[in-house]
């Protein structure tokens, strides 16, 4: 029979654990007369900046539940990587962090060689605020070299609204701009505080910049990307049609990545020989 652990008693042991493994020295505290290894509590309290009997209660599993601000003062006192602070949240809160927006465009080559197995079928990773930072050889081909653009022209958003490429392009224009604008706006809602002033930047700019946008922007819909069917018109491959699915970046939630799988054999067998024929 398995006896159900209450979340306060595993929070403090991981919070017991996490401790014992700094090495105070390093830290700036004195290393003499310490009877077991870590920092002691009061240190970690220091560092994180909180009350030292506060964290006292939550190693003892009785502090109540901490507030996110805590939790993540605790996180760079304790030194946690993006995991372990992920694993800290859901043992004191139930549930995961926001998601820290970045603001770069860094992808692992791991990951980019995700995306490059994929040819084919074209694969892409975007930010929460809807940068394609990352693409395979059948993206470039189907949506445009990214590489060639300036960082500014990756956006999606920008593409769909600003370039007049893109509403040639799209079947039913205006559902698919409908659909962007309402899941991008749960994007930004899920990106938290870090990702608020590049967001409101880019909603500001499209505003002026498209009035279609602006009217979307106001209806206040709100959608998921999670999967559909996108059609397109392209110059070399004609009307096609994609399956395309979301997915989150493990590791990354401030990415994501979409994958568009053609849905009918001749535009698999082109696609590969386009890609096999390109040097992008």
């Amino acid at each position: 029979m398995s006896v159900s652990v209450p979340s306060e008693t595993r929070l403090g042991a991981y919070l017991r654990d996490r401790r014992a493994r700094l090495d105070a020295m390093a830290l700036g505290f004195s290393g003499s007369r310490r009877r077991t290894p870590g920092l002691r509590r009061e240190e970690v309290a220091q560092r994180a900046h909180i009350s030292a009997t506060w964290y006292t209660w939550l190693e003892q599993g009785r502090g109540g539940a901490p507030s996110a601000d805590v939790l993540d003062r605790i996180a760079r006192a304790l030194m946690l990587t993006d995991v372990e602070r992920e694993h800290l949240f859901l043992l004191g809160l139930g549930r995961p962090p926001e998601p820290r927006y970045r603001g770069n465009l860094d992808v692992s080559p791991r990951l980019q060689r995700v995306l490059d197995v994929l040819d084919p079928s074209p694969a892409m990773i975007k930010t929460l605020t809807w940068d394609v930072v990352a693409w395979n050889r059948a993206a470039a081909i189907v949506f445009g070299d990214y590489g060639a653009a300036a960082l500014e022209d990756r956006n999606i958003l920008r593409r769909i609204f600003c370039d007049p490429r893109s509403r040639a392009a799209n079947f039913d224009w205006e559902a698919v701009a409908r659909f962007v604008v309402a899941a991008f706006r749960v994007d930004v809602a899920r990106a938290g505080a870090g990702a608020e002033a590049a967001a409101a930047a880019l909603v500001d700019e499209l505003r002026r910049r498209s009035p279609d946008f602006a009217a979307m922007w106001a209806a206040n819909d709100v959608g998921d990307h999670h999967q559909g069917v996108k059609r397109l018109r392209h110059p070399l491959l004609g009307e096609v049609a994609f399956e395309y699915s979301a997915f989150a970046v493990d590791g990354r939630p401030d990415l994501g990545m979409i994958v568009y799988n053609p849905t009918q054999a001749e535009t698999v067998k082109r696609l590969g020989e386009l890609v096999d024929a390109t040097g992008l």
